[in-house]
Protein backbone atom coordinates (compact mmCIF):
# COMPACT_ATOMS: atom_id res chain seq x y z
CA UNK A 1 0.00 0.00 0.00
CA UNK A 2 1.28 3.40 -1.21
CA UNK A 3 2.46 5.65 2.12
CA UNK A 4 -0.03 8.51 2.61
CA UNK A 5 2.73 11.12 3.29
CA UNK A 6 5.40 10.59 0.81
CA UNK A 7 9.25 11.29 2.13
CA UNK A 8 9.25 13.96 -1.05
CA UNK A 9 6.27 15.42 -0.13
CA UNK A 10 6.86 15.84 3.11
CA UNK A 11 10.72 17.54 2.10
CA UNK A 12 8.43 19.73 0.06
CA UNK A 13 6.78 20.88 2.42
CA UNK A 14 8.93 21.02 5.31
CA UNK A 15 12.30 22.15 3.28
CA UNK A 16 11.79 26.01 3.95
CA UNK A 17 11.46 25.67 7.53
CA UNK A 18 14.61 23.37 7.85
CA UNK A 19 16.79 25.66 5.61
CA UNK A 20 15.39 28.67 8.17
CA UNK A 21 16.45 26.97 10.78
CA UNK A 22 20.16 26.26 9.70
CA UNK A 23 20.47 30.04 8.85
CA UNK A 24 18.85 30.55 12.71
CA UNK A 25 21.98 28.39 14.16
CA UNK A 26 24.62 30.13 11.57
CA UNK A 27 23.48 33.52 12.74
CA UNK A 28 22.72 33.03 16.20
CA UNK A 29 19.57 35.63 15.61
CA UNK A 30 15.83 35.45 17.05
CA UNK A 31 13.70 33.02 15.13
CA UNK A 32 10.96 31.15 16.26
CA UNK A 33 8.00 28.85 13.60
CA UNK A 34 6.02 27.94 16.81
CA UNK A 35 3.78 31.54 17.88
CA UNK A 36 3.84 31.71 21.78
CA UNK A 37 0.52 33.70 22.54
CA UNK A 38 -2.01 30.90 22.83
CA UNK A 39 -4.48 33.27 20.75
CA UNK A 40 -2.14 32.17 17.78
CA UNK A 41 -4.14 28.71 17.59
CA UNK A 42 -6.84 27.18 16.73
CA UNK A 43 -6.91 28.04 12.92
CA UNK A 44 -5.51 25.81 10.03
CA UNK A 45 -6.10 22.64 11.82
CA UNK A 46 -4.44 23.52 15.17
CA UNK A 47 -6.44 23.45 18.47
CA UNK A 48 -7.69 26.63 20.23
CA UNK A 49 -7.59 27.11 24.16
CA UNK A 50 -10.94 25.52 24.58
CA UNK A 51 -10.61 22.45 22.14
CA UNK A 52 -7.64 21.81 23.59
CA UNK A 53 -8.59 21.91 26.95
CA UNK A 54 -11.52 19.75 25.92
CA UNK A 55 -8.60 17.18 24.24
CA UNK A 56 -7.30 17.01 27.65
CA UNK A 57 -10.16 16.17 29.86
CA UNK A 58 -10.72 13.51 27.62
CA UNK A 59 -7.48 12.06 27.91
CA UNK A 60 -8.49 11.53 31.80
CA UNK A 61 -9.07 8.15 33.65
CA UNK A 62 -8.69 6.07 29.71
CA UNK A 63 -6.38 3.84 28.26
CA UNK A 64 -3.66 5.34 26.07
CA UNK A 65 -3.03 2.58 23.34
CA UNK A 66 0.06 2.93 21.40
CA UNK A 67 -0.25 -0.11 19.31
CA UNK A 68 3.42 -0.99 20.17
CA UNK A 69 4.76 -4.79 20.42
CA UNK A 70 5.36 -6.71 23.52
CA UNK A 71 2.27 -4.84 25.76
CA UNK A 72 1.89 -7.48 28.40
CA UNK A 73 0.21 -4.75 31.76
CA UNK A 74 -1.05 -1.43 31.45
CA UNK A 75 0.47 1.20 34.70
CA UNK A 76 0.05 4.73 35.08
CA UNK A 77 -0.73 6.41 38.60
CA UNK A 78 -0.06 10.04 37.91
CA UNK A 79 -1.55 12.62 40.29
CA UNK A 80 -0.85 16.26 39.30
CA UNK A 81 0.39 18.83 41.43
CA UNK A 82 -2.64 20.48 41.14
CA UNK A 83 -4.61 17.40 43.27
CA UNK A 84 -6.03 16.05 39.89
CA UNK A 85 -5.75 12.29 39.84
CA UNK A 86 -5.05 11.49 35.81
CA UNK A 87 -6.35 8.09 35.77
CA UNK A 88 -5.04 7.56 32.47
CA UNK A 89 -2.96 4.13 31.75
CA UNK A 90 -0.14 3.49 29.08
CA UNK A 91 1.35 -0.04 27.90
CA UNK A 92 4.00 -1.64 29.71
CA UNK A 93 6.64 -3.05 27.71
CA UNK A 94 8.21 -6.80 27.62
CA UNK A 95 11.82 -4.98 26.96
CA UNK A 96 12.37 -8.61 25.39
CA UNK A 97 9.96 -8.27 22.47
CA UNK A 98 10.20 -4.16 21.83
CA UNK A 99 13.84 -3.90 21.64
CA UNK A 100 13.99 -6.11 18.59
CA UNK A 101 10.84 -4.96 17.08
CA UNK A 102 12.53 -1.01 17.16
CA UNK A 103 15.53 -2.81 15.95
CA UNK A 104 14.24 -4.12 13.18
CA UNK A 105 13.23 -0.87 11.81
CA UNK A 106 16.67 1.22 11.47
CA UNK A 107 17.68 -0.18 7.98
CA UNK A 108 14.82 1.98 5.87
CA UNK A 109 15.27 4.44 8.48
CA UNK A 110 18.79 4.54 7.99
CA UNK A 111 18.39 4.46 4.06
CA UNK A 112 15.93 7.54 3.75
CA UNK A 113 18.61 9.74 4.59
CA UNK A 114 19.07 12.97 6.41
CA UNK A 115 16.85 15.27 4.23
CA UNK A 116 13.54 12.71 4.26
CA UNK A 117 14.54 11.97 8.00
CA UNK A 118 14.85 15.75 8.78
CA UNK A 119 11.40 16.09 7.35
CA UNK A 120 9.83 13.39 8.63
CA UNK A 121 10.70 14.89 12.36
CA UNK A 122 9.37 17.97 10.91
CA UNK A 123 6.14 16.95 10.46
CA UNK A 124 5.94 15.29 14.13
CA UNK A 125 6.57 18.87 15.02
CA UNK A 126 4.08 20.34 12.94
CA UNK A 127 1.00 17.86 14.24
CA UNK A 128 2.64 18.24 17.90
CA UNK A 129 2.54 22.17 17.48
CA UNK A 130 -0.69 21.58 16.30
CA UNK A 131 -1.96 20.51 19.97
CA UNK A 132 -0.34 22.93 21.66
CA UNK A 133 -3.10 23.86 24.14
CA UNK A 134 -3.50 20.00 24.53
CA UNK A 135 -0.02 19.24 25.53
CA UNK A 136 0.38 22.27 28.14
CA UNK A 137 -2.13 21.39 29.82
CA UNK A 138 -0.61 17.68 30.34
CA UNK A 139 2.49 19.42 31.02
CA UNK A 140 0.65 21.83 33.47
CA UNK A 141 -0.50 18.39 35.47
CA UNK A 142 2.67 16.07 35.32
CA UNK A 143 5.07 18.71 36.02
CA UNK A 144 3.27 21.71 38.43
CA UNK A 145 3.94 24.67 36.12
CA UNK A 146 1.45 27.49 36.32
CA UNK A 147 -0.45 27.58 32.89
CA UNK A 148 1.06 29.96 30.78
CA UNK A 149 4.59 28.67 31.66
CA UNK A 150 3.31 25.18 30.49
CA UNK A 151 1.90 26.29 27.28
CA UNK A 152 5.11 28.54 26.10
CA UNK A 153 7.59 26.34 27.79
CA UNK A 154 6.71 23.23 27.04
CA UNK A 155 5.06 24.05 23.77
CA UNK A 156 6.92 26.33 21.29
CA UNK A 157 9.87 26.74 23.54
CA UNK A 158 10.41 22.78 23.23
CA UNK A 159 9.36 22.77 19.85
CA UNK A 160 11.57 25.57 18.73
CA UNK A 161 14.32 23.33 20.94
CA UNK A 162 13.24 19.96 19.11
CA UNK A 163 13.65 21.88 15.96
CA UNK A 164 17.13 23.38 16.78
CA UNK A 165 18.29 19.76 17.41
CA UNK A 166 17.03 18.39 13.92
CA UNK A 167 18.70 20.81 12.24
CA UNK A 168 22.26 20.44 13.58
CA UNK A 169 21.65 17.23 12.91
CA UNK A 170 21.20 17.28 9.42
CA UNK A 171 23.77 19.64 9.10
CA UNK A 172 26.46 17.45 10.73
CA UNK A 173 25.43 14.73 8.60
CA UNK A 174 25.62 16.48 5.33
CA UNK A 175 28.94 17.79 6.44
CA UNK A 176 30.14 14.93 4.42
CA UNK A 177 28.99 14.43 1.01
CA UNK A 178 27.58 11.32 -0.51
CA UNK A 179 30.41 10.22 -3.15
CA UNK A 180 33.33 11.50 -4.56
CA UNK A 181 36.16 10.56 -6.37
CA UNK A 182 39.52 10.64 -5.93
CA UNK A 183 42.77 10.33 -8.03
CA UNK A 184 45.78 9.92 -7.08
CA UNK A 185 48.85 10.65 -9.50
CA UNK A 186 51.46 8.30 -9.44
CA UNK A 187 54.50 10.30 -11.84
CA UNK A 188 54.79 8.45 -15.17
CA UNK A 189 52.43 5.46 -14.28
CA UNK A 190 48.76 5.97 -14.40
CA UNK A 191 46.84 7.30 -11.24
CA UNK A 192 45.45 5.46 -8.43
CA UNK A 193 41.48 6.32 -8.62
CA UNK A 194 38.73 5.42 -6.49
CA UNK A 195 35.31 6.05 -6.05
CA UNK A 196 34.29 6.72 -2.91
CA UNK A 197 30.29 6.39 -1.08
CA UNK A 198 29.54 8.01 2.58
CA UNK A 199 26.92 7.13 4.34
CA UNK A 200 25.67 7.79 8.22
CA UNK A 201 24.81 5.17 9.97
CA UNK A 202 23.01 5.64 13.12
CA UNK A 203 24.70 4.47 16.67
CA UNK A 204 21.43 2.27 17.75
CA UNK A 205 18.52 2.14 19.70
CA UNK A 206 18.40 5.84 21.94
CA UNK A 207 17.18 5.69 25.29
CA UNK A 208 15.38 9.30 26.81
CA UNK A 209 15.24 9.38 30.42
CA UNK A 210 12.47 12.04 30.94
CA UNK A 211 12.00 14.61 33.83
CA UNK A 212 9.23 15.40 36.43
CA UNK A 213 9.58 19.31 35.66
CA UNK A 214 10.41 19.78 31.79
CA UNK A 215 9.34 16.62 30.20
CA UNK A 216 9.35 18.01 26.67
CA UNK A 217 11.19 20.96 27.13
CA UNK A 218 14.31 18.70 27.94
CA UNK A 219 12.84 15.72 26.54
CA UNK A 220 12.76 16.83 23.15
CA UNK A 221 16.16 17.79 21.83
CA UNK A 222 17.90 14.46 22.65
CA UNK A 223 14.41 12.84 21.21
CA UNK A 224 14.76 14.76 18.00
CA UNK A 225 18.42 14.49 17.50
CA UNK A 226 18.66 10.26 17.96
CA UNK A 227 15.49 9.95 15.60
CA UNK A 228 17.19 12.69 12.70
CA UNK A 229 20.60 10.81 12.42
CA UNK A 230 18.55 7.60 11.99
CA UNK A 231 18.02 5.86 15.92
CA UNK A 232 15.13 4.30 17.09
CA UNK A 233 14.47 5.68 20.55
CA UNK A 234 12.47 4.70 23.60
CA UNK A 235 11.33 7.28 25.62
CA UNK A 236 11.46 6.36 29.46
CA UNK A 237 9.56 9.16 30.94
CA UNK A 238 9.17 10.03 34.60
CA UNK A 239 6.99 7.90 36.15
CA UNK A 240 5.24 11.60 37.54
CA UNK A 241 5.15 13.26 34.23
CA UNK A 242 3.83 10.48 31.42
CA UNK A 243 1.64 11.93 29.74
CA UNK A 244 3.34 14.90 27.52
CA UNK A 245 5.81 12.30 26.27
CA UNK A 246 3.36 9.98 25.85
CA UNK A 247 1.24 11.93 23.30
CA UNK A 248 4.75 12.53 21.64
CA UNK A 249 4.88 9.13 21.07
CA UNK A 250 2.00 8.64 19.84
CA UNK A 251 2.15 11.39 17.30
CA UNK A 252 5.61 10.24 16.16
CA UNK A 253 4.79 6.94 15.39
CA UNK A 254 1.40 8.08 13.78
CA UNK A 255 3.42 9.88 11.42
CA UNK A 256 6.22 7.30 10.57
CA UNK A 257 3.68 4.98 9.30
CA UNK A 258 1.98 7.11 7.85
CA UNK A 259 5.37 8.06 5.70
CA UNK A 260 6.11 4.49 5.09
CA UNK A 261 8.31 4.04 7.78
CA UNK A 262 8.43 1.15 10.75
CA UNK A 263 6.56 3.05 13.49
CA UNK A 264 8.03 0.99 15.79
CA UNK A 265 11.11 3.58 15.27
CA UNK A 266 9.76 5.41 18.59
CA UNK A 267 8.12 3.51 21.70
CA UNK A 268 7.32 4.12 25.22
CA UNK A 269 8.63 2.70 27.95
CA UNK A 270 5.92 3.43 31.52
CA UNK A 271 6.66 1.68 34.22
CA UNK A 272 5.02 -0.08 37.04
CA UNK A 273 5.28 1.91 40.64
CA UNK A 274 8.76 1.47 41.79
CA UNK A 275 9.67 -0.93 39.21
CA UNK A 276 12.80 1.62 38.57
CA UNK A 277 13.49 0.09 34.87
CA UNK A 278 16.21 2.83 33.69
CA UNK A 279 19.01 1.03 35.11
CA UNK A 280 18.02 -2.17 33.32
CA UNK A 281 17.07 -0.28 30.05
CA UNK A 282 20.67 2.00 30.72
CA UNK A 283 22.89 -1.29 30.54
CA UNK A 284 21.04 -3.14 27.79
CA UNK A 285 23.15 -3.77 24.92
CA UNK A 286 20.57 -2.77 22.76
CA UNK A 287 20.56 0.84 24.29
CA UNK A 288 23.80 2.91 22.23
CA UNK A 289 22.84 6.57 23.02
CA UNK A 290 20.97 7.72 26.58
CA UNK A 291 20.10 11.15 27.10
CA UNK A 292 19.54 12.06 31.07
CA UNK A 293 18.25 15.33 33.23
CA UNK A 294 17.98 15.15 36.72
CA UNK A 295 20.25 14.50 39.62
CA UNK A 296 23.75 14.22 39.58
CA UNK A 297 23.52 10.84 41.72
CA UNK A 298 21.80 8.66 38.75
CA UNK A 299 23.58 11.04 35.85
CA UNK A 300 26.85 9.63 37.39
CA UNK A 301 26.16 6.11 37.65
CA UNK A 302 24.78 6.31 33.85
CA UNK A 303 28.04 7.90 32.83
CA UNK A 304 30.31 5.23 34.87
CA UNK A 305 27.54 1.70 34.44
CA UNK A 306 26.04 2.56 30.76
CA UNK A 307 29.49 1.72 29.25
CA UNK A 308 28.08 0.74 25.88
CA UNK A 309 26.25 3.75 25.25
CA UNK A 310 27.09 7.17 24.16
CA UNK A 311 25.82 9.04 27.32
CA UNK A 312 24.57 12.97 27.11
CA UNK A 313 23.64 13.99 31.19
CA UNK A 314 22.57 17.38 32.43
CA UNK A 315 22.67 17.17 36.59
CA UNK A 316 22.03 19.26 39.27
CA UNK A 317 24.48 22.64 39.59
CA UNK A 318 24.87 25.63 41.53
CA UNK A 319 24.03 28.75 40.01
CA UNK A 320 25.70 31.70 41.16
CA UNK A 321 25.26 35.30 40.75
CA UNK A 322 27.62 37.90 41.85
CA UNK A 323 26.58 41.41 42.79
CA UNK A 324 29.55 43.94 42.78
CA UNK A 325 27.42 47.27 41.74
CA UNK A 326 24.81 48.34 39.78
CA UNK A 327 23.78 51.71 37.78
CA UNK A 328 20.35 49.91 38.20
CA UNK A 329 19.25 49.23 41.26
CA UNK A 330 15.64 48.75 41.05
CA UNK A 331 15.48 46.93 37.87
CA UNK A 332 18.79 44.89 39.52
CA UNK A 333 16.69 43.71 42.38
CA UNK A 334 13.46 43.22 40.30
CA UNK A 335 15.18 40.93 37.55
CA UNK A 336 16.40 38.64 40.47
CA UNK A 337 13.26 38.99 42.23
CA UNK A 338 11.44 37.23 39.05
CA UNK A 339 13.83 34.68 38.08
CA UNK A 340 14.22 33.65 41.99
CA UNK A 341 10.11 33.09 41.72
CA UNK A 342 9.77 31.94 38.47
CA UNK A 343 8.09 28.36 38.68
CA UNK A 344 9.10 28.46 42.42
CA UNK A 345 12.57 27.75 41.74
CA UNK A 346 12.25 24.82 39.99
CA UNK A 347 14.30 25.41 37.33
CA UNK A 348 17.83 23.81 36.65
CA UNK A 349 18.52 27.21 35.55
CA UNK A 350 17.41 29.11 38.54
CA UNK A 351 19.99 31.05 40.68
CA UNK A 352 20.83 29.70 44.62
CA UNK A 353 23.80 31.58 45.49
CA UNK A 354 23.86 35.50 45.62
CA UNK A 355 27.29 36.34 46.38
CA UNK A 356 26.87 40.06 47.80
CA UNK A 357 30.61 41.98 49.80
CA UNK A 358 30.00 42.76 53.56
CA UNK A 359 30.67 46.01 52.67
CA UNK A 360 27.95 46.13 50.52
CA UNK A 361 27.93 47.68 46.82
CA UNK A 362 27.39 50.80 44.78
CA UNK A 363 24.45 51.56 42.79
CA UNK A 364 22.53 54.57 41.08
CA UNK A 365 20.77 55.21 44.56
CA UNK A 366 24.10 55.57 46.34
CA UNK A 367 26.16 52.23 48.37
CA UNK A 368 23.96 49.15 50.07
CA UNK A 369 25.01 47.57 52.45
CA UNK A 370 24.94 43.71 52.25
CA UNK A 371 22.08 44.00 54.65
CA UNK A 372 19.85 46.55 52.69
CA UNK A 373 20.30 44.84 48.81
CA UNK A 374 19.12 41.65 50.97
CA UNK A 375 16.28 43.23 52.55
CA UNK A 376 15.47 45.48 49.20
CA UNK A 377 15.57 42.05 47.10
CA UNK A 378 13.10 40.58 50.17
CA UNK A 379 10.86 43.21 49.31
CA UNK A 380 11.28 43.32 45.50
CA UNK A 381 10.28 39.01 45.70
CA UNK A 382 6.95 39.97 48.33
CA UNK A 383 5.91 43.02 46.22
CA UNK A 384 6.23 40.87 42.71
CA UNK A 385 4.39 38.07 44.97
CA UNK A 386 1.75 39.90 47.18
CA UNK A 387 -1.22 38.97 44.75
CA UNK A 388 -2.11 35.84 45.34
CA UNK A 389 -3.42 35.84 41.94
CA UNK A 390 -0.15 36.74 40.42
CA UNK A 391 1.60 34.89 42.68
CA UNK A 392 0.14 31.76 41.48
CA UNK A 393 0.51 32.44 37.62
CA UNK A 394 4.20 32.58 38.40
CA UNK A 395 5.04 29.76 40.95
CA UNK A 396 2.56 27.26 39.68
CA UNK A 397 2.90 24.13 41.86
CA UNK A 398 5.46 22.77 43.91
CA UNK A 399 6.23 19.25 41.96
CA UNK A 400 6.81 16.69 44.34
CA UNK A 401 7.25 16.56 48.32
CA UNK A 402 11.12 16.35 48.21
CA UNK A 403 10.90 20.17 47.33
CA UNK A 404 8.57 20.73 49.92
CA UNK A 405 11.36 19.15 52.41
CA UNK A 406 13.88 20.83 50.70
CA UNK A 407 12.04 24.48 51.49
CA UNK A 408 10.82 23.83 54.93
CA UNK A 409 14.31 22.78 56.29
CA UNK A 410 16.10 25.98 54.46
CA UNK A 411 14.60 27.84 57.68
CA UNK A 412 16.63 26.27 59.42
CA UNK A 413 20.02 26.90 58.01
CA UNK A 414 20.75 30.30 58.34
CA UNK A 415 19.40 33.69 59.41
CA UNK A 416 15.73 34.06 57.47
CA UNK A 417 15.51 37.12 55.38
CA UNK A 418 12.25 36.22 53.52
CA UNK A 419 10.00 33.34 54.65
CA UNK A 420 8.42 31.43 52.40
CA UNK A 421 4.22 31.74 52.94
CA UNK A 422 1.69 29.79 51.64
CA UNK A 423 -0.45 30.74 48.83
CA UNK A 424 -4.08 29.03 48.01
CA UNK A 425 -5.45 27.98 44.29
CA UNK A 426 -8.81 28.81 44.25
CA UNK A 427 -9.06 27.08 41.00
CA UNK A 428 -6.67 24.04 42.21
CA UNK A 429 -7.56 23.79 46.32
CA UNK A 430 -5.08 20.28 46.06
CA UNK A 431 -1.89 22.48 44.76
CA UNK A 432 0.65 23.11 47.20
CA UNK A 433 2.02 26.54 46.36
CA UNK A 434 4.49 28.51 48.68
CA UNK A 435 6.58 31.81 48.07
CA UNK A 436 10.62 31.63 47.64
CA UNK A 437 12.59 31.40 51.05
CA UNK A 438 16.11 33.92 51.18
CA UNK A 439 18.62 32.91 53.91
CA UNK A 440 21.86 34.71 54.83
CA UNK A 441 24.47 32.66 54.87
CA UNK A 442 28.71 33.81 56.15
CA UNK A 443 30.78 32.63 52.82
CA UNK A 444 33.60 32.33 55.72
CA UNK A 445 31.73 29.73 57.97
CA UNK A 446 32.33 26.09 57.11
CA UNK A 447 28.55 25.32 58.59
CA UNK A 448 27.45 27.73 56.28
CA UNK A 449 29.66 26.43 53.05
CA UNK A 450 27.76 23.03 53.48
CA UNK A 451 24.25 24.47 52.84
CA UNK A 452 25.36 26.92 49.80
CA UNK A 453 27.82 24.57 48.00
CA UNK A 454 24.63 21.57 47.67
CA UNK A 455 22.30 22.05 45.24
CA UNK A 456 18.67 23.36 47.34
CA UNK A 457 16.20 22.35 44.22
CA UNK A 458 13.37 24.59 44.82
CA UNK A 459 12.50 28.37 45.69
CA UNK A 460 15.24 28.61 48.26
CA UNK A 461 17.84 31.44 47.44
CA UNK A 462 21.08 31.67 49.73
CA UNK A 463 22.69 35.29 50.43
CA UNK A 464 26.15 34.74 50.96
CA UNK A 465 27.63 37.47 52.27
CA UNK A 466 31.63 37.56 51.08
CA UNK A 467 34.62 39.74 52.46
CA UNK A 468 35.14 41.19 48.77
CA UNK A 469 34.24 41.27 45.28
CA UNK A 470 37.89 39.56 44.62
CA UNK A 471 36.59 36.88 47.24
CA UNK A 472 33.18 36.41 45.33
CA UNK A 473 35.08 36.15 42.51
CA UNK A 474 37.11 33.26 43.75
CA UNK A 475 34.36 31.44 45.05
CA UNK A 476 32.41 31.78 42.20
CA UNK A 477 35.27 29.65 40.17
CA UNK A 478 35.55 26.99 43.34
CA UNK A 479 31.43 26.35 42.72
CA UNK A 480 31.35 25.85 39.21
CA UNK A 481 34.43 24.15 39.08
CA UNK A 482 33.25 21.66 42.35
CA UNK A 483 29.73 21.76 41.74
CA UNK A 484 28.94 23.08 38.13
CA UNK A 485 26.55 25.81 37.30
CA UNK A 486 24.26 25.25 34.36
CA UNK A 487 23.69 29.55 34.04
CA UNK A 488 25.95 32.33 36.16
CA UNK A 489 24.61 36.11 36.40
CA UNK A 490 26.77 38.83 37.92
CA UNK A 491 26.31 42.58 38.27
CA UNK A 492 28.85 45.48 37.99
CA UNK A 493 29.98 48.30 36.58
CA UNK A 494 33.42 47.44 36.86
CA UNK A 495 35.32 46.36 33.80
CA UNK A 496 37.80 44.72 35.46
CA UNK A 497 35.43 42.89 37.39
CA UNK A 498 33.36 42.07 34.25
CA UNK A 499 36.50 40.63 32.84
CA UNK A 500 37.36 38.59 36.17
CA UNK A 501 34.08 37.01 36.34
CA UNK A 502 34.14 36.51 32.04
CA UNK A 503 37.46 35.20 32.41
CA UNK A 504 36.15 32.67 35.46
CA UNK A 505 33.44 31.41 32.88
CA UNK A 506 35.54 30.76 29.82
CA UNK A 507 38.09 28.93 32.22
CA UNK A 508 35.38 26.77 33.78
CA UNK A 509 33.09 26.71 30.59
CA UNK A 510 30.08 27.81 32.36
CA UNK A 511 27.22 30.69 30.79
CA UNK A 512 27.06 34.24 31.84
CA UNK A 513 24.29 36.43 31.93
CA UNK A 514 25.92 39.89 32.71
CA UNK A 515 23.68 43.23 33.82
CA UNK A 516 20.35 41.48 33.51
CA UNK A 517 17.50 44.25 34.64
CA UNK A 518 14.86 44.00 31.72
CA UNK A 519 12.77 41.49 30.12
CA UNK A 520 15.84 38.69 29.43
CA UNK A 521 16.29 36.47 32.80
CA UNK A 522 18.90 34.22 33.56
CA UNK A 523 16.98 31.17 34.03
CA UNK A 524 15.71 31.64 30.24
CA UNK A 525 17.16 30.93 27.18
CA UNK A 526 16.39 30.87 23.43
CA UNK A 527 16.38 27.87 20.90
CA UNK A 528 18.23 28.85 18.09
CA UNK A 529 20.38 31.44 19.98
CA UNK A 530 21.59 30.92 23.59
CA UNK A 531 23.20 27.57 24.12
CA UNK A 532 21.50 25.56 27.39
CA UNK A 533 24.68 24.39 29.37
CA UNK A 534 28.36 24.41 28.16
CA UNK A 535 28.80 20.20 28.43
CA UNK A 536 31.86 21.69 29.97
CA UNK A 537 31.50 21.58 33.94
CA UNK A 538 29.99 18.82 36.06
CA UNK A 539 26.34 20.49 35.91
CA UNK A 540 25.88 18.98 32.42
CA UNK A 541 28.03 16.67 29.71
CA UNK A 542 26.16 18.31 26.91
CA UNK A 543 25.01 21.08 25.70
CA UNK A 544 21.83 22.38 23.89
CA UNK A 545 22.45 22.42 21.28
CA UNK A 546 25.36 22.46 18.89
CA UNK A 547 27.29 20.11 17.11
CA UNK A 548 28.58 18.33 19.82
CA UNK A 549 24.99 16.84 20.67
CA UNK A 550 24.04 15.27 17.45
CA UNK A 551 27.68 14.13 16.35
CA UNK A 552 27.94 11.40 17.76
CA UNK A 553 24.60 9.98 17.61
CA UNK A 554 26.03 8.52 14.36
CA UNK A 555 29.02 7.22 12.71
CA UNK A 556 29.99 7.57 8.77
CA UNK A 557 30.67 4.05 6.98
CA UNK A 558 33.09 4.42 3.44
CA UNK A 559 32.36 1.84 0.56
CA UNK A 560 35.52 2.42 -1.78
CA UNK A 561 36.14 0.73 -5.46
CA UNK A 562 38.24 1.15 -8.14
CA UNK A 563 37.24 3.57 -10.29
Amino acid sequence: MAAELPAHSLIAKHRPTLDQALEAIRTRAYWSPHPEHPKAYGENGSLGMAEGKAAFDALLGTRLDLGQPGTDDWVGDETSPYGLALGITYPHADIDTLLPAMKAGQRGWRDAGAEARAAVCLEILKRISDRTHEFAHAVMHTSGQAFMMAFQAGGPHAQDRALEAVAYAYAEQVRTPDNAEWTKPQGKRDPLAMTKRFKPVPRGIALVIGCNTFPTWNGYPGLFASLATGNAVLVKPHPRAVLPLALTVQVAREVLAEAGFDPNLVALAAERPGEGIAKILATRPEIRIIDYTGSTSFGDWLEANARQAQVYTEKAGVNTVLVDSTDNYKGMLSNLAFSLSLYSGQMCTTPQNLLIPRAGITTDEGTKSYDEVVADLAKSVSGLLGDDARANALLGAIVNPDVKARLEAAAGLGEVALASREISNPEFPGAVVRTPVIVKLDGAKPDDEAAYMSECFGPVSFAVAVDSTADAVELLRRTISDKGAMTVGAYTTDEEVERDVEEVCLEEAAQLSLNLTGGVYVNQTAAFSDFHGSGGNPAANAALCDGAFVANRFRVVEVRRDA
